[in-house]
């Protein structure tokens, strides 16, 4: 991808030192150069409260899954890792820590700690112990509402992060804020040397607060500042496009609450529109809710198992479809090796019904289910509960989907403007519509 400001123009550098040396906040000696090219694929991350998209743990959280567990209590099941001789030991380890550690630390930070390394100590990634501030990020990442300013942002040159993209009917689109703008400033601190977390936990807050956003602009001679709302932003997490011949393409980057409804808009116009032909591009989607994607899929599927789960009691649960509303046109499903967990859940059923095929290459490989678990003092754990499988049966934890037709991703064709992937999903699709 193309940066806007590339090598050649140093305008916006020129004005960032210029502000930066006119309120004497810039180092001696400090010095910042425009990169020429980003030859990567950018990570960006949305200005919201939680950050969503810059993690995202691949999983399939079971629409009932929010149980609680009230602290205090015990399970006659399991027997206890703390004796007297584990106490006694981490009192020694606290002891010693106050003592010799270089700096203070804060006994709650300990103790989240311990939480923390008990759920590390299953070996499993998935499993995660979240404080009170990390559960709300998660719950707000799962449903896609964040309360932000409705912008992406990327670490930036010359210093300092920078807009990425401005969502649409957004306070960031209403206040005037564009692509390319460096954060200068946010609530009159400086933001040279920041990154873009750091940046985004400065911008988000309560909704129908204001932010004041200090930006540098190619176009504009002294750096604007920009009073915005922060208000409920739905993530977009579905794109659509309508191509010659009646051929649809439906993006969807992740499953998350608002997915479903966003699909079924998308889904609806395609139809309106004539659609022939349909492609669903899931490559790179980490997964998301188990409830939303049976949603998406019923949408699409015949009558029958959708996907089922079965935890290490040999307990089963189905997840089934009635089949009212089969897909009736050629369908083609873009996968890549970071298409996971939910994503693989609906290739896996397309694959299994053979109502469509699967184009790009084999998928992630997460067959698990995780349940989060509520605890009596606001924070929670993540556990692995189960497995799943598609409708024939298979369990691709560890293995994947391969696609009908494989094709490599090809980077350098990409950065000339065309996604190879793509292409050859239309090239299938055309053959299927004939």
């Amino acid at each position: 991808m193309q940066n806007q400001y590339s090598s050649g123009n140093n305008r916006v550098e020129n004005q960032i030192n210029y502000s930066v040396q006119k309120e004497k906040k810039q180092k001696p000696g400090t010095r910042y150069y425009l990169l020429g090219m980003i030859t990567g694929i950018l990570v960006t991350i949305a200005v919201t409260l939680g950050t969503a998209g810059m993690v995202r743990f691949y999983q399939a959280v079971l629409p009932d899954s929010r149980g609680n567990a009230a602290l205090g209590t015990q399970s006659g099941e399991t027997g206890s890792i703390t004796d007297a001789s584990v106490e006694k030991k981490l009192a020694v380890l606290e002891d010693t820590i106050g003592k010799y550690f270089w700096k203070d630390v804060e006994e709650e930070t300990l103790q989240d700690g311990l939480y923390k390394g008990l759920l590390n100590a299953l070996d499993d990634p998935y499993s995660v112990y979240y404080t009170n501030e990390e559960l709300i990020a998660l719950q707000e990442q799962t449903e896609g509402i964040y309360y932000g300013i409705g912008a992406y942002i990327q670490d930036g040159e010359a210093g300092y992060a920078q807009i990425s993209r401005v969502i649409k009917n957004t306070p960031a689109e209403e206040s005037g804020l564009m692509q390319g703008d460096y954060i200068y400033k946010v609530n009159d601190e400086d933001m040279q040397g920041k990154d873009k977390s750091y940046v985004v936990s400065k911008i988000k807050g309560e909704e129908h607060t204001y932010v004041t956003l200090t930006v540098i602009r190619e176009s504009a001679a002294e750096p604007l500042d920009i009073n915005v709302e922060r208000r409920k932003i739905e993530s977009p997490t579905v794109e659509y496009e309508m191509y010659e011949n009646g051929m649809a393409y439906i993006q969807i980057t992740e499953f998350d609450l608002v997915t479903t409804g966003q699909f079924e808009s998308a889904y609806n116009q395609a139809k309106a529109e004539g659609m022939k032909g349909l492609i669903i591009d899931l490559r790179s989607n980490p997964g998301g809710n188990l409830s939303t994607v049976c949603d998406i899929a019923r949408m699409l599927l015949p009558k029958g198992m959708i996907v089922y789960t079965e935890d290490k009691y040999g307990k089963r649960e189905e997840y089934t479809c009635r089949g009212d509303n089969k897909i009736e046109v050629p369908l083609v499903v873009l996968t890549n090796g970071y298409s996971a967990s939910a994503s693989e859940i609906l290739a896996g059923a397309v694959k299994d019904y053979g109502i469509g095929k699967l184009v790009g290459t084999t998928t992630f490989g997460k067959g698990i289910v995780q349940k989060v678990i509520n605890l009596s003092d606001g924070s929670a754990i993540k556990l692995t509960v189960s497995s799943y499988f598609t409708p024939n049966g298979n369990n691709i934890h560890g293995i994947g989907i391969d696609p009908d037709v494989e094709v490599p991703f090809d980077a350098e064709l990409y950065q000339n403007g065309t996604d190879n992937q793509l292409e050859k999903a239309k090239e299938v699709l055309a053959e299927m519509m004939q």
